[in-house]
C-alpha cells in the first residue's frame, strides 16, 4: 500500500531524526532507528540506501521545513530572527543536526542546492532593503545575513559553563535578546 511506504519512510526519518541529533552520523546506529521507528533494517536501506544517505535526507527535510516555516522578511528581519529562535527552542534537534552536518558532511559533498538558493534569496532580498535605505548597508548583505544568523543560533552553541552566567533566563528574554540585537546589527 503506498499509504504504508509513505508511513514508514516517515517513521525512519523522525527516528533518523532523533538517532542523528543525538549520536551524529557515525554514532548513529540503523538498528535503533529502525526499532524507533517499528520497522527493520531493511527498510532504511530500500528507501535510502545506506546511512548516509537517510542522514542526508533528514537534513534535507529540516532544512525545507526551517526555510518554509520561517520565510525572511526584510521589513521585519528582527521578526524573522526571532522565528528562527522559535524553531531552534521548539525542535532543539535542527540546530544538533546542522552542528552535525557541518562537522561530518559539508566537507565530503557538493553543497545542497535547497540551502544554496535559500541562501541566495535571503541575500537578495536584504541587498534590495539596502538599497531601499530600510536596513544599513554597513556589511555586504551576505556578511549582514551570516551575522543575523549567528546572532539567531546563539544560544544553541554556546558552552554549558557559559550557560551559567545566564542561568535563570527565560525563553521570552532571551528571545528579546536576539530580536534587540538584530535590530542594532540593521539600525540605518
Amino acid at each position: 500500500m503506498p499509504g504504508d511506504s509513505e508511513a514508514t519512510k516517515k517513521r525512519l526519518l523522525e527516528a533518523g531524526a532523533r538517532e542523528f541529533a543525538a549520536y551524529g552520523i557515525a554514532g548513529a546506529r540503523v538498528d535503533r532507528i529502525a526499532e524507533q521507528a517499528k520497522s527493520n533494517k531493511a527498510q532504511i536501506y530500500h528507501y535510502f540506501g545506506s546511512k548516509d544517505a537517510l542522514f542526508d535526507a533528514v537534513f534535507h527535510e529540516l532544512v525545507v521545513n526551517t526555510v518554509r516555516e520561517s520565510p525572511i522578511d526584510p521589513d521585519d528581519l528582527p521578526g524573522y530572527a526571532a522565528r528562527l529562535f522559535d524553531g531552534y527552542e521548539e525542535r532543539p534537534e535542527i540546530q544538533r543536526i546542522a552542528t552535525w552536518y557541518r562537522l561530518e558532511r559539508a566537507d565530503t559533498q557538493s553543497p545542497l542546492e535547497v540551502i544554496v538558493a535559500s541562501n541566495r534569496h535571503k541575500v537578495e532580498v536584504i541587498e534590495a532593503a539596502q538599497r531601499a535605505g530600510t536596513i544599513s548597508s554597513r556589511w555586504p548583505a551576505a556578511d549582514l545575513l551570516g551575522l543575523l544568523l549567528s546572532i539567531t543560533a546563539m544560544w544553541t552553541t554556546v558552552t554549558p559553563e557559559f550557560n551559567e552566567l545566564i542561568a535563570g533566563r527565560t525563553r521570552d528574554e532571551r528571545r528579546k535578546v536576539i530580536i534587540d540585537a538584530v535590530a542594532a546589527l540593521i539600525a540605518v
